[in-house]
């Protein structure tokens, strides 16, 4: 019987019952009960937790705050201010979107209002035999939508080891329910099989990675650090790079997801082209809905040299 590509699928172990596990233990708990509330008393305390946070000073309030002020220039302070404070409402929905997309039933996801436009795209490239890099952003409802996406098409994901062993385990056994394979981020190697092997990735390469394989590109105009790997996986595993973007519509009505064209002659000869293309889609996406990005990530942290930071 072949083996599942990835990571495998988390034995239970009795070390995780130690005590200084209980709090994460509870934690989870909790995020499955939130999973399980009726929708409606699900998007009521998304929007209470929200509100709480738009209220509470916070670093992250302050992170955001710089983000938007670097990104959006020609917006005057209390364009600012509002764009600040939907994002922080925004957060509240994103916890528990979280915990729908972890521990929702499959009968629960089906129920959610999704259309899903450009699959013609995707299925042009598998009818050629290549895999696909969807490419997209960090979003408040990436892992909702990665959920949502996976009802009608196979995809894995790549992902951060967790800090907490409990939910290291609850998690990644949650999201191998529903994704073909999880590769954790180093995992090059597994991850380029699987694309050779004609598979979907989902990736989302816009976050300051402090990596040695970063380069400086803009992102909104401003020098980002940003990972190349979109650009080498492409490269070593043929596959077809298509921008995937997902935003939440108003009022409950549910979530649009839309693979579009793919990236014409990517890979080129140039990374830093390549990389600088990629942050210019995710950028396109983030003008559609920017109340819905996660401002609260210190993208600009690391600075080209001599630069000054700016958190």
């Amino acid at each position: 019987m072949p083996t599942m590509p990835g990571m495998p699928r988390p034995d239970f172990r009795r070390t995780l019952l130690a005590p200084r596990h209980w709090p994460a233990w509870l934690g989870a708990g909790a995020i499955w009960l939130i999973a399980h509330l009726p929708q409606a008393a699900l998007l009521w305390l998304g929007r209470r937790i929200g509100a709480l946070l738009r209220w509470i000073p916070s670093a992250r309030r302050r992170i955001a705050a710089t983000n938007i002020a670097l990104c959006f220039p020609a917006l005057d302070a209390s364009e600012r201010d509002a764009l600040v404070d939907a994002n922080l409402r925004d957060i509240g929905l994103m916890l528990v979107e979280f915990a729908l997309g972890w521990m929702a039933s499959d009968r629960r996801m089906a129920s959610i209002p999704t259309r899903i436009e450009g699959l013609e795209h995707l299925e042009e490239a598998r009818a050629q035999g290549k895999g696909v890099l969807l490419v997209g952003g960090h979003f408040s409802h990436l892992e909702l939508c990665a959920r949502l996406v996976s009802q009608r098409i196979r995809i894995a994901g790549m992902y951060r080891r967790m800090d907490s062993a409990v939910f290291e385990w609850v998690v990644l056994r949650a999201r191998l329910r529903y994704a073909a394979a999880m590769f954790d981020k180093d995992d090059i190697r597994g991850t380029v099989k699987y694309l050779r092997g004609g598979g979907t990735l989902w990736y989302a390469p816009d976050q300051d990675m402090r990596s040695k394989d970063s380069v400086f590109v803009p992102f909104f105009g401003v020098p980002a650090a940003t990972i190349t790997a979109t650009h080498h996986l492409a490269r070593l595993s043929g596959a077809v790079v298509i921008p995937f973007f997902h935003r939440r519509l108003p009022h409950g009505q549910g979530y649009v997801l839309r693979l579009a064209a793919p990236l014409r002659n990517f890979p080129g000869d140039d990374v830093l082209a390549d990389t600088a293309r990629v942050n210019a889609c995710i950028e396109q996406m983030v003008r559609e809905a920017p109340g819905q990005y996660l401002w609260v990530h210190k993208r600009f942290k690391t600075r080209p040299p001599g630069e000054p930071g700016v958190y």
